[in-house]
């Protein structure tokens, strides 16, 4: 069950609408000696340089997709590298970030607190915290206590990881989610993936 605290950050496991996960990915450049380390499971954003960078919001997210990995020339040996993390301040000019850019992508993620059943449906925040570097994963988790109505949060609870080792309302669930978008017809502001936001960068 989820009673021990141990966030893993997004993990990508369907496709709203079409169950499966099929791994596909796509390649977005990275900005050479980018200062922020990316983890396995973080969000990312595009930004103005045509690069993406670590989405670090908490009760606002422009995610474009979750971060899953990266390859890039390593400076010392300029062997072709492939890494599940993105070291902060490397330095190399053919970094690729692989990233999950799937608007409907449907993720798993752990909350830093017990939801309940009725929790199902609501829009939630996010807890960021700094990735693990010994095995390259990230750490942000949901943020519980943030459970609203309210559009303009990043994230929604579609579902409940309900089995042997994980049961609704845990200490620390383990939730399904989707990254909420786009916007609503009255033109109010809400929160977006990129990908479906029909403003630009």
């Amino acid at each position: 069950m989820a009673t021990t605290e141990a966030p893993y950050g997004f993990r990508p496991v369907g496709v709203l609408g079409s169950g499966t996960f099929s791994g596909a990915t796509r390649q977005y450049k990275v900005t050479n000696s980018y200062g922020t380390s990316i983890f396995y499971g973080d969000v990312v954003k595009i930004v103005s340089t045509g690069t993406v960078e670590k989405d670090t919001g908490t009760s606002t997210l422009t995610p474009v997709g979750i971060f899953v990995g990266c390859s890039y020339t390593d400076p010392g040996t300029n062997q072709p590298t492939y890494s599940q993390m993105w070291t902060a301040s490397t330095s190399a000019t053919d970094i690729k970030a692989y990233v999950v850019d799937d608007p409907n992508i449907v993720f798993q993620a752990q909350s830093d607190e017990a939801i309940a059943q009725t929790g199902l449906g609501n829009n939630f925040a996010v807890v960021q915290t700094a990735g693990s570097t010994s095995i390259g994963t990230s750490k942000n988790a949901i943020d519980g206590s943030s459970l609203a109505t309210t559009k303009t949060l990043p994230v929604k609870l579609i579902g409940f990881v309900d089995g042997p080792n994980s049961v609704v309302g845990d200490t620390y669930t383990d939730v399904l989610c989707k990254f909420n978008g786009p916007g609503d017809a009255t033109g109010d502001s809400c929160a977006a993936h990129q990908l479906q936001d029909s403003t630009g960068i």
